[in-house]
């Protein structure tokens, strides 16, 4: 018979064993990459939904022509991603012309002032359910060109955003200067941000698929652009579900 030492070792390798297989076997994480094509440094932010993490701080900088990686936490995650541009750091003080979130470079979970162009995920994988949403929103405005690329997904998987550079086509009332009145174009606001209405906004009254509708100032961003949110109540079907993605990749510039 063997002795008890001896058992309690055998059944320790053979656990050992048995985690390192499992954990061979199992499917790669999720990996989440943001790449700057822009010919000039970006700041991303990230920000989770509420009961979510943090992801990298929620910013940094990011040079041209560069990429950061990162896993996505497993099981769930929702939330979004914005480039913060036209950012300057002196005496202490960080401020960027678009996506500013409480001027610091580390947003750790604060929001963007918009105008800018938004990808937003809801994240599942890690488990029996292996499942990517993604979409591209210009529901708060533009500021510079965007795509979500997923890779290695199983079934229909698409690249969506928008690839257009809209600064240079969009109208007067919606256009933000920095420095306001003669400097360039630096965004592009919704309807909404220009005019503040309950019916451009889809607030009070407007506030249903019913009653909130496009807008000349919608259409503007969905001819350019058609596979994005434009407004409030756009198509669902605009978001897009990819299963079992190895990476999904948010592009800057094209």
């Amino acid at each position: 018979m063997a002795s008890p030492l001896y058992s309690s070792f055998f059944l320790c390798a053979t656990i050992s064993l048995f985690c390192t297989f499992a954990k061979a076997t199992q499917p790669p994480g999720l990996i989440l990459t943001i790449v700057n094509n822009c010919p000039f440094t970006i700041y991303p932010a990230i920000q989770p939904n509420a009961g979510h993490p943090v992801l990298e701080k929620g910013g940094f900088a990011l040079q041209t022509l560069t990429h950061r990686s990162f896993p996505a936490p497993t099981a769930h995650w929702s939330g979004r991603i914005w480039a913060r541009t036209g950012c300057t750091y002196s005496n202490g003080q960080f401020y960027c012309a678009t996506g500013d979130c409480g001027h610091r470079i580390e947003c750790n979970g604060l929001g963007g002032a918009t105008p800018t162009t938004l990808a937003q995920f809801s994240l599942h994988h890690g488990g029996e359910k292996d499942l990517s949403s993604y979409e591209v929103s210009l529901v708060d405005g533009f500021n510079l060109p965007m795509t979500v690329t997923p890779h290695e997904g199983k079934g229909v998987c698409p690249v969506v955003g928008c690839r257009a550079n809209l600064l240079a086509t969009c109208p007067n009332e919606l256009q933000l200067r920095s420095p306001p009145g003669n400097g360039p174009v630096v965004g592009c606001k919704s309807g909404c941000e220009a005019f503040g209405t309950d019916e451009l906004c889809c607030r009070n009254h407007y506030n249903s698929p019913q009653t909130c509708k496009a807008s000349s100032y919608s259409e503007f961003f969905k001819q350019a652009c058609p596979a994005t949110f434009t407004y409030a109540h756009d198509r669902p079907s605009l978001m897009h579900d990819c299963s079992s993605p190895r990476e999904l990749k948010v592009i800057f510039c094209h």
